[in-house]
């Protein structure tokens, strides 16, 4: 038995739980932020070192112990080289939230989401955090079909509410939609869950991969794929189940939205590749076509909507429909190909994702807003390594060679043009087709939006109702509606402008509770001269047309610079992970 994989779970586990102790703030809750997701990140290194080293092509670190012994059920956790690059992505990305999160003064640009302020506030974020991340480790090492679905649902609650509290001013709504749609497909994925259970009598999911649908009739292994494939089609997400997605993504807190589509993502499509594919073969030979068609009709549709998008952060969320349908078109094509295309296309999607909504919530906090034609063009000139952080994260979701978004798409290809016996390969032909148009659109949106935001000179931007005003003349009636527009347009900015102070007095609460300082001075902030153009609250209070919004800065770097190197790595060796899945992969599909 091995103790990596259990020290995987405890410690953040009792990380969460220490924080429910009355005990220290500030600077106290820092260190244990970052001590606890640092030891549970370096513990998944360990865990890598190991599996490599010891040259398993199998499942390794196995831990199995009696869990309901009268059910025979049991804790059976272990990584393989499906797995193990995916607890390494969701420890390392929880880790850089921290970073981004804590960072190590008071004076630094606000990153803790809106919230009630005061010092619970704080403490309660790093708790959710902690035990979301639990939830996502336990779904990738558990090896029982039912302490999979424990696990894959203990994220949903942790989730639900780092966006209803941590999240946008549609919050709630959001969070609502989140957790409807994924609770209805836990529904679904229960069924198929248990309906494999009747058929085996098992849910060890070793011995039922093994077995290669052994036990289980056709008729009863497609009913269960599509009980099953539609429980993690939900959480991919695949169209059309998708639209959670955007609303979550764009009112989720930055580190939400990374967390969403670094991690969370993920656990639906790894469900395919560990439960759905090798567990009931028959079946995902019948519904591998719909799945590819699907897979196919997303990527076109997630490239459609990117570009009519006027939200940065709901162009990115919209970005993670077409390439999670690439990722679902290699496993409709059942081939080692295909599965490896989309195990490294989970893997590169993670980084660059998550760059990109780290990316796009500093550019939020700095300009007081994520509307692309609000932000003006011109931030290679006012941020240019902020902006140059935007370019090469778009460079690497839009698939350019050498970067790691390159590889999943093209391998995903491959796999449509010669796909596993039995599927019709005019029908995957079609699928390439239409998917490598997808390629080129994807190209084209975030070609787009960087010249919309990175180029062109910097330029202030006049908001509609004094567009409408302006173009209406030359009668008694357009001056009064130009005056009634120019009154409404001067309320609502005052308005703001008081949303905006509140706001960010009460997040600086919160923000100096995590730095360690005192009570924040209000009165200073009152008088314009504080740091409210430091914490990006709005382009009135210090925006980019202020000459005070400062660019990339240490911490960030800290936590961005590390998923840089990873997209470069993998972009320029992909062996080094193909490595890992590939006899894995070999092994669940049943081919020498």
């Amino acid at each position: 038995m091995s103790w990596v994989p259990v020290a995987m779970l405890a410690v953040p586990l009792a990380g969460a739980v220490a924080l429910l102790m009355p005990y220290g703030r500030g600077r106290l809750l820092r260190a244990h932020a970052l001590t606890v997701s640092g030891v549970t990140f370096a513990l998944s290194l360990v865990a890598a070192v190991t599996y490599v080293r010891g040259g398993a092509t199998g499942i390794g670190l196995e831990t199995d112990l009696a869990w309901v012994p009268w059910l025979n059920l049991r804790f059976h956790l272990g990584v393989d080289g499906v797995s193990l690059p995916l607890v390494v992505l969701t420890t390392l990305l929880t880790f850089l939230c921290f970073v981004y999160l804590c960072r190590g003064g008071a004076g630094g640009t606000d990153r803790l989401p809106r919230g009630r302020p005061g010092p619970e506030r704080a403490r309660a974020l790093v708790f959710t955090l902690l035990l979301l991340e639990v939830g996502m480790v336990g779904t990738f090492l558990a090896l029982d079909l039912l302490l999979f679905f424990v696990f894959f649902e203990v994220v949903l609650v942790p989730m639900y509410f780092v966006i209803a509290i941590w999240g946008g001013r549609a919050r709630r709504a959001a969070a609502t939609k989140f957790i409807l749609y994924t609770l209805l497909g836990s529904v679904v994925l229960l069924i198929g869950l248990l309906f494999v259970w009747a058929g085996t009598g098992t849910l060890d999911m070793v011995s039922l991969a093994a077995a290669h649908g052994a036990g289980m009739s056709r008729p009863a292994q497609i009913l269960a794929f599509v009980a099953i494939g539609v429980g993690l089609a939900v959480k991919a997400p695949m169209w059309p189940l998708h639209t959670w997605l955007p609303a979550a993504h764009t009112e989720a807190p930055t580190v939400g939205s990374v967390l969403l589509a670094g991690v969370l993502l993920k656990m639906g499509t790894y469900g395919f590749a560990r439960i759905a594919i090798p567990i009931l073969p028959e079946g995902a030979a019948a519904v591998a076509p719909w799945l590819g068609a699907f897979a196919v009709i997303g990527v076109i549709y997630g490239c459609l909507a990117c570009l009519a998008q006027r939200d940065l952060k709901r162009m990115i969320a919209y970005s993670s429909i077409g390439h999670m349908g690439f990722v679902l078109l290699g496993f409709a094509t059942l081939t080692p190909v295909g599965l490896n295309a989309a195990l490294f296309g989970n893997i590169a999607h993670g980084l660059i994702t998550a760059l990109l909504f780290f990316v796009a919530g500093a550019i939020k906090e700095r300009y007081g807003t994520a509307d692309i034609p609000a932000l003006g063009g011109g931030m290679l000139a006012r941020l240019p390594h902020l902006a140059s952080l935007l370019t090469f994260a778009c460079f690497a979701s839009l698939g350019l060679p050498g970067l790691a978004g390159f590889w999943g798409e093209m391998l995903a290809l491959l796999g449509a043009f010669d796909p596993a016996p039995g599927l019709s390969r005019p029908l995957f032909l079609l699928f390439m087709v239409v998917a490598g148009v997808g390629t080129v659109l994807t190209a084209a949106y975030f070609l787009v939006m960087l010249s919309r935001v990175t180029h062109g000179r910097p330029t202030e931007t006049v908001h509609a109702p004094l567009l409408t005003a302006a173009g209406a003349t030359g009668t008694p009636e357009a001056g009064e509606a130009a005056q009634e527009a120019r009154e409404a347009q001067e309320a609502m900015v005052a308005a703001e402008r008081v949303t905006e102070k509140v706001t960010a007095d009460a997040e600086q609460v919160v923000e100096e509770t995590m730095a360690g300082g005192g009570p924040p001075d209000t009165t200073a902030r009152a008088g314009g001269s504080g740091s409210a153009g430091e914490t990006g609250s709005g382009r009135g209070t210090g925006g980019a047309g202020s000459g005070r919004t400062r660019d990339v800065t240490a911490h960030e770097l800290a936590a961005w610079v590390p998923l840089v190197a990873l997209i470069l790595l993998f972009g320029l060796w992909p062996k080094a992970l193909l490595s890992l899945t590939d006899p894995v992969v070999h092994s669940l599909l049943g081919t020498p």
